[in-house]
């Protein structure tokens, strides 16, 4: 894919950036560089090679995922500004 000039201008447009002509015949080679560069990976075979999430291998210490009911409800409510029968009490917000 050839960048061009209105390529260039159009993505400037898009991104909301103010260009000049000058910016815009300096910026499409480069870009047209960098869309070779890519073209390029998409030539390599990758098959075998399983996707990575991180180049060093990372392992998760996971926690047992329990279900409690927390068994500090008036706890919490006692910081809360308003309760009212074991829930929070909030301002309406819609009239």
């Amino acid at each position: 894919m050839a960048v061009d000039i209105p390529t260039v201008k159009k993505i400037a447009s898009l991104a909301r950036i103010a260009i000049s002509e000058d910016e815009a015949a300096r910026i499409a080679p480069e870009l047209d560089n960098i869309m070779g560069w890519i073209e390029q990976l998409g030539e390599v075979d990758t098959s075998g090679v399983a996707p990575m999430t991180a180049v060093i291998p990372n392992h998760l210490r996971l926690r047992d995922d329990l279900v409690t009911d927390g068994g500090i409800r008036d706890a919490v409510l006692a910081n809360a500004p308003q309760g009212e029968h074991g829930f929070f009490t909030v301002p309406k917000v819609i009239e």
